[in-house]
């Protein structure tokens, strides 16, 4: 079989034949193989028959990056894109969002997701993300029963048990299409600092060899300092393998991949001491040119979008990243280094998964450029594992898991859209359920979501968010609020915001949007009348008083108070350390949180003060766009 001029894969033409059957799919394969292909054909077929597709990705630049190849494929009028910022051509037959919104619409009864033929679920493995995982789950369980849908993934262990669970609850066949092999074969080496591109073998033979400290039993090691094994450079391991470019050299530091590309174009060590003052517009002006550069989250928009063209057009050969740059995001790569197998996960150094190990890994090799791909992982000898290493990149043996767990916005939208027979049966549906209890996982008794559902609507009712089994106008309120929902209600849903003016009510949503980290650090801050009227009112409320977020208060005025007075985003920028990327991100946050209380809300005056600091956000946003 054909399509778009290429022969068809089995496993590309087993998925196309059960979609063509009315079938939901669940698309297993490895990382560069062609799932993508599949997702294109339904959103081509049903394009040219007048129905609607929506595309859900786990990642905004991967949203973006879609909504670009859709647009040069099916032309700007028909293809919509809808995220936590962006909103454009919400209508169109061809539709992309994040899933998040995905899942607030189908958890809202919206009549808008019945009209559709399949929703593409891109990384469906992000359903084991500890923190977002179960927006996946909720997403599939509350789909409307006349929807399709497309699963695709690097491989899944247990693809099987994820269909069938999927088929018990929605009532059709799902089918589960398995790809083992990659087109492009995958050659997986170390760098060491002594032995350079070596295989994982080869340095264990080498470090089991007994050294003289060894032989005498370190004898003298108490009264000396034992010398320290050198340390593997990134630097030296791009001039080893500069016949295998281009590659995406993967760092978990955003300071660290700017710092790492101008290594590389000076070929030295940059002052430590300058780090985190770089300016990176600058830094990328003078390395792009020697086809070097950096991509993460906390660059302006518009300079990762330069990035992202100039390495799609082959003219960049080392790209430092971060890990959202294996997510989904096509760009062609002949190799992929590791700077660690280890990785900072927020609390602690831990090994990487051997899930996360392929999704990077998977991204060397260009399908139809490429006769192989290459991986290289720097191993530090004082942390070399063999073993832990070996089995990390033999095969991706995690299976995935439910992470199902009830937020306040799910109790009351299930209150306020079913009544206690269906709600029953939701609560029953979980893949946590259906994973401890298998065929009896729709048994009353087995559901274990009904303790967490009633405990938390007791809360509720305490707090006037429900009564009885209907909402109160809290409630309702609060069911269009899609994260701190409690917080957000008891400003926005009682009569403290009568008290606000639009500076404090923009000082309010910051700190509900704002994520506080140890090393983020503010100038000069504008302590007034207004912000500490506001902190008086906000200590003398029952429920606001014991959140921390609000003593960010006089901090935040470093950056709101510029931003209420017109001022544009890099004189705003000049007085935090937070990088671009952030500070663009947590203002975005701000804007959608109060378009957010904007559509909750009943009273037009509290729409009007809202309509204000969102023009303010806009306005200073917009400064991006015209860059």
């Amino acid at each position: 079989m054909q399509y778009k001029n290429l022969e068809l894969d089995k496993f590309q033409e087993d998925a196309i034949k059960a979609i063509e059957h009315n079938k939901s799919v669940v698309v297993s394969a490895p990382t560069g193989s062609g799932k993508t292909l599949i997702a294109d054909y339904i959103i081509d077929r049903d394009f040219k028959k007048g129905i609607r597709v929506i595309y859900t990705a786990p990642i905004k630049a991967l949203s973006n990056q879609k909504y670009k190849e859709f647009c040069r494929s099916y032309g700007k009028d028909n293809v919509g894109i809808i995220t936590g910022d962006v909103q454009k051509n919400p209508d169109a037959l061809i539709l992309i969002m994040t899933t998040e919104i995905y899942r607030n619409m189908v958890l809202s009864n919206d009549p808008f997701a019945s009209k559709v033929s399949y929703v593409i679920f891109d990384e469906i493995h992000f359903i084991n993300d500890i923190e977002r995982g179960y927006v996946w789950e909720e997403s599939i369980i509350f789909s409307k029963h006349n929807v399709r849908i497309l699963c695709l993934s690097a491989t899944i262990p247990n693809a099987d048990e994820f269909a069938k669970w999927i088929e018990a609850i929605k009532g059709h066949e799902v089918v589960v299409v398995k790809h083992e092999e990659r087109p492009v074969p995958l050659h997986v080496n170390v760098f060491d600092a002594e032995l350079g591109v070596t295989t994982l073998k080869n340095l264990k033979d080498v470090m089991e060899i007994p050294t003289y400290e060894k032989a005498m039993h370190q004898r003298h090691n108490r009264f000396k300092h034992r010398e320290r094994p050198k340390l593997p450079v990134h630097f030296e391991l791009i001039r080893e393998i500069k016949d295998n470019l281009p590659c995406m050299f993967f760092s978990f530091s955003r300071i660290g991949c700017q710092k790492k590309a101008m290594q590389l174009y000076e070929k030295n060590l940059f002052p430590q001491n300058h780090i985190n003052k770089l300016d990176t517009t600058r830094i990328l002006r003078q390395v792009l040119p020697s086809g070097i550069a950096f991509h993460h989250a906390g660059m302006l928009p518009i300079l990762k979008e330069i990035v992202e063209e100039l390495f799609e057009q082959g003219l960049i050969k080392v790209l430092y990243t971060t890990e959202t740059f294996a997510v989904g995001i096509n760009m062609p790569a002949k190799s992929v280094c590791f700077e660690s197998l280890r990785k900072f996960d927020g609390v602690s150094f831990r090994m990487m998964t051997s899930k996360e190990y392929f999704q990077i890994a998977g991204r060397a090799g260009r399908r139809g450029i490429d006769v192989e791909g290459f991986v290289y992982i720097m191993v530090e000898r004082n942390y070399f594992d063999f073993h832990k290493i070996k089995t990390i990149i033999h095969s991706d043996t995690l299976p995935i898991r439910s992470q199902f767990r009830l937020s306040v916005n799910t109790v009351l939208n299930l209150i306020m859209q079913h009544n206690e027979q269906e709600i029953d049966e939701i609560l029953c549906k979980s893949f946590h359920s259906f994973q401890r209890f298998g065929k009896h996982f729709m048994d009353r008794e087995n559901a274990i979501s009904h303790n967490a559902f009633y405990n938390s609507k007791k809360k509720l009712e305490k707090m006037g968010y429900v009564q009885g089994n209907k909402l109160t106008s809290k409630g309702v309120f609060s069911s269009k609020i899609y994260s701190d929902e409690i917080l957000t209600g008891e400003i926005f849903a009682t009569d403290f915001y009568t008290k606000l003016n639009d500076y404090q009510m923009l000082l309010a949503v910051a700190c509900i949007c704002y994520e506080a980290r140890e090393k983020t650090e503010f100038g000069k801050i504008y302590p007034s009348n207004f912000a500490d009227a506001l902190k008086k009112m906000i200590h003398e409320d029952e429920y606001l008083a014991h959140e921390k977020r609000f003593k960010h208060i006089q901090s935040l005025t470093a950056v709101i108070h510029p931003l209420y007075h017109g001022h544009n985003l890099f004189k705003i920028h000049a007085n935090t350390n937070l990088q671009e990327g952030d500070l663009i991100r947590f203002f975005r946050q701000i804007t959608d949180k109060l378009g957010q209380i904007k559509s909750a809300t009943e009273d037009f005056s509290l729409r009007d003060m809202l309509s204000n600091c969102q023009k303010l956000v806009d306005d200073c946003l917009g400064e991006i766009d015209r860059i």
